[in-house]
């Protein structure tokens, strides 16, 4: 079968038996803005099983909140820290007393089938989760492995013991009327005394995406009856197909009484799921289950062994470093079948793997970069999988795919940029040469959201297309990723071409504010122009999630070029003081996601992420540090509210693990990394090969967050920056630090990050 690479630990790997996966606290990212799922998984899963406490507001994005008291049930799919929502497919809740087919509203939960319960009751880890249902006596645990979720559910003495199967659960759904055309499709099926099947089309974020499911119970349940539409069916029904559909299993228990209850979910067909289930959990052995999906985290924590007093860092480490790690998730059955970009059927060659959830505006920045050096087995797949979308999708290149449906969410094409850092990377196993073929379909041809005006005048008028000045930076630097792999391609004058169109930044520069702004048709100033504000109208946006402070600072690969625009690089440090120093004050129709303010930048949305390293190319590096520290110790927090906006399935977590240990990937595709402020004694990164890369500090603390002198392998290193190609080879670098800053450490034009190059 082909399943996720490399799942138990090998003898080498097990060296050190510290157990990792105790420093991670699920529930961080449960609260405020965060959107994360407390429910199991095993690293890049496709079943994410979780308990759903809410399915209507944004803050509930991935089913959970840490503020509700209740329980909806436990779906099998769901994502991670998103800002939009979808997923949360066959829910599954154990009940005693009256059937009740709806779930009920949150402030009256005995009135349907959900229960309340305490966090008091409820635990989770790495593979595992449980809590006590506490209308019901009804312990709830779970586990998962790749493609099957796993319930272990313990049950009072109650002859009215029942389980709901309700297929019309998912987001955005009133929980006292569904809405019934979120399911466009959905069937099921009872089999014998033991299995239920079935599966749906929806209608949600991911328009018309497929899934299909196989339950089987260890027991028989005595009788079945199916809810179609809101009609109870006679019991000698034991199928039905309809936008609305339930079944209700009675299972009358003793005291105490287990159930177990495995359920294989597929993306092709029922047959697929009953696959996946009997590959994967052949008998009901829960238990190991729990310890293979906790050997699988643990090997995984593994790639990164840090060394630190801090215990918050710690924990604020490792939960980011399993936040990194749930998406993109596993998207083929064990047969090697998936469902493509057209929807159709497909089959991989033997040993390769399919995935989904590429949230690739937040994750080019820094969970990519991440991968390259921890995740290196698995890049072919996941770059294989890109290539795959954009030959078979209706929509072209991918840009957010979910579940083999193009959600088109956020702006720019930005699987560009990781297909174009994996090349300058070195990583094998992948064709470059048709990857420019399809992307340069993108780059030349397609009418596009703009990319007609972008190519005919060099930007996108503001009074023409929505989010304009955000969507033309954005294409140029996709313009900067798709011309080096133009260059990989051979294709000379399509990188020149390109090369040129990446500086189509200039265009919506206004030189007399040292600001990005709307640009009209007539080549004018768009008015009124308001730095905070959201755009110069209401009909128009001319930023995405951001204003024209954060997006004047959205230039990741021409740096030197730029700063030549504020008149050289003393101007462009004190444009990027002003930023810090700004009031954090938005007008009344900003976004959420703008959020983790400091002065007017936003740490809690991913356009500024790499705008605090930006001082090192003005030869200011001691202004990166003190501002990635400041950002490191203020905006990552180990509580549930402890991230500054949505997770963004994995970007801000990676954001904290490259900062925390001195590396940022400003420009991924120029293949280089920036110093910051490294945060812990020693960190050890297990590389491809048995390499290992150390990342270690002499004097490090709270109040010492400033690079005295950097070495590599023993010898000084006066640069402000390394190569990955350096790095990936294994080696020691090593940071003095201070409580003073050493304004001389990066300051020569020589010991600068290169840019454009």
């Amino acid at each position: 079968m082909a399943a996720p690479k490399a799942w138990s630990l090998s003898a080498a790997e097990s060296a050190s038996d510290e157990d990792l996966t105790q420093f991670v606290d699920i529930f961080i990212g449960t609260g405020g803005h965060g959107h994360t799922f407390p429910g199991p998984t095993v690293p890049f899963g496709m079943v994410q099983l979780s308990p759903d406490t809410w399915n209507v507001d944004w803050d509930h994005c991935s089913g959970y909140h840490i503020s509700d008291t209740s329980i909806m049930g436990f779906s099998h799919t769901h994502l991670s820290g998103t800002g939009a929502a979808d997923l949360l497919d066959v829910l599954l809740m154990p009940a005693v007393g009256p059937v009740r087919t709806e779930p009920g509203p949150r402030d009256n939960p005995t009135s349907g089938y959900r229960s309340r319960f305490s966090h008091q009751d409820e635990h989770a880890e790495p593979g595992y989760y449980s809590v006590l249902l506490k209308d019901y006596g009804i312990r709830a645990e779970l586990t998962t492995t790749a493609r099957v979720g796993l319930h272990r559910y313990t049950f009072p003495a109650d002859p009215t013991s029942h389980f709901i199967v309700d297929l019309e659960h998912g987001v955005w759904n009133s929980d006292t009327k569904p809405n019934p055309t979120q399911v466009l499709s959905a069937e099921i099926k009872v089999v014998g005394n033991d299995t239920v099947v079935g599966g749906r089309r929806v209608g949600a974020w991911a328009n018309g995406r497929y899934v299909f499911f196989a339950m089987r119970m260890s027991r028989p349940f005595s009788s079945a009856q199916i809810v179609a539409d809101s009609k109870a069916l006679e019991p000698s029904v034991n199928e039905a197909k309809a936008t609305s559909l339930k079944c209700v299993l009675s299972v009358p228990t003793s005291h105490d009484e287990v159930i177990h209850v495995k359920v294989g979910i597929s993306a092709v067909s029922v047959e697929g799921a009953l696959r996946n289930l009997e590959a994967e959990v052949p008998a009901s052995d829960f238990d190991g289950a729990r310890r293979a999906a906790k050997q699988a985290w643990q090997r995984e924590l593994s790639r990164i062994r840090i060394e630190t007093t801090r215990a918050d860092h710690r924990k604020i480490f490792y939960t980011a470093l399993y936040h990194a790690m749930v998406a993109p998730s596993l998207f083929s059955d064990v047969d090697g079948q998936y469902r493509g970009m057209d929807l159709q059927v497909h089959k991989l060659p033997a040993g390769e793997n399919n995935y989904t959830t590429f949230s690739l505006w937040d994750t080019y920045r820094a969970l990519h970069p991440l991968y390259t050096l921890i995740q290196t087995d698995r890049l072919p797949d996941l770059l294989n999988t890109l290539i795959r979308m954009a030959e078979q999708s209706p929509a072209g290149v991918p840009v957010w795919p979910l579940y083999a449906v193009e959600t088109g969410c956020m702006i720019g094409y930005h699987s560009a940029p990781v297909l174009a850092e994996a090349h300058i990377k070195g990583v094998k196993g992948v064709d470059y040469a048709k990857a420019y073929s399809l992307w340069r379909k993108r780059a030349f041809v397609d009418n596009y959201r703009g990319l007609i005006q972008y190519r005919d005048l060099g930007y996108i008028p503001c009074d023409q297309e929505d989010e304009s000045v955000s969507k033309t930076l954005e294409y140029a630097y996709d313009d900067w990723a798709v011309a080096h792999l133009a260059r990989a391609a051979g294709a000379t004058e399509d990188y020149r071409l390109l090369l040129q169109r990446s500086r189509n930044y200039k265009n919506v520069f206004d030189g007399s504010s040292t600001f990005m702004r709307g640009r009209l048709a007539n080549h004018q100033w768009a008015d009124p122009f308001d730095p905070r504000g959201m755009g110069h109208s209401k009909k128009w946006r001319d930023f995405t999630e951001s204003n024209s402070w954060q997006a004047t600072f959205l230039n990741q690969h021409d740096l030197y070029e730029y700063m030549k625009l504020f008149g050289g690089e003393e101007g462009f440090v004190r444009k990027l003081d002003e930023l810090f120093n700004q009031s954090s004050e938005l007008p009344p129709d900003a976004p959420p996601d703008i959020a983790g303010m400091v002065g007017q930048y936003a740490h809690g949305n991913e356009p500024g992420h790499h705008v605090a390293y930006l001082y090192s190319y003005a030869g200011a590096h001691y202004k990166t540090q003190a501002r990635v520290r400041f950002l490191l110790d203020t905006m990552h927090h180990a509580d549930p509210d402890g991230l500054a906006g949505n997770e963004d399935c994995g970007q801000m977590s990676a954001w904290y693990i490259m900062s925390a240990l001195g590396l940022y990937a400003v420009d991924p595709v120029s293949g280089n990394y920036v110093f910051g402020s490294p945060l812990f004694d020693r960190a050890t990164i297990q590389l491809a090969g048995g390499k290992r890369l150390t990342v270690e500090t002499v004097g490090n603390g709270a109040d010492r967050p400033y690079i005295q002198s950097v070495s590599w392998n023993g010898n000084p290193y006066r640069k402000s920056w390394i190569r990955h190609a350096d790095l990936i080879g294994g080696g020691t670098l090593t940071f003095h630090m201070g409580a003073q800053p050493n304004t001389g450490f990066g300051a020569t034009p020589e010991d600068r990050p290169p840019s454009f190059a």
